[in-house]
């Protein structure tokens, strides 16, 4: 695994251990932030893998997905989530939108969202 790989791969490892201190706090509007984060660089590690180029400076999800192959890869499970998550980057960052995003963001959903991100992180690292 070279440096650039293990470079996103161990942010992402945070930001995913971020996500469940935030659950274990009940910030659920942060949960669902670094659920994007975990799989924004799980993303960029799988780039770097199959790429020397330098990884996008985007935030764009289903674009990373697609300039780098995973999104042919991936089912439509997973290509359905990175969309739901996709919003909560941009959202989550302005306080016009985290009023409607508090009342998105239950305990529930945010377990949900966890779960999901920790099998779509596991699953790219099975591939790196």
């Amino acid at each position: 695994m070279n440096d650039k790989v293990k470079y996103w791969l161990d942010l992402s490892d945070y930001d995913l251990e971020t996500a469940e201190a935030m659950f274990a706090t009940g910030r659920w509007l942060y949960v669902g932030f670094m659920c994007h984060q975990t799989i924004e660089k799980i993303f960029k590690a799988y780039w770097c893998s199959k790429s020397s180029q330098t990884t996008p400076i985007s935030h764009n999800l289903i674009n990373i997905a697609q300039s780098c192959g995973l999104n042919s890869l991936m089912d439509e499970e997973q290509k359905m989530f990175i969309s739901e998550i996709m919003p909560l980057n941009v959202e989550a960052r302005y306080p016009s939108y985290k009023e409607s995003l508090l009342k998105a963001l239950s305990e529930g959903k945010c377990k949900e969202l966890l779960e999901k991100t920790k099998n779509l992180q596991q699953w790219i690292k099975d591939r790196l």
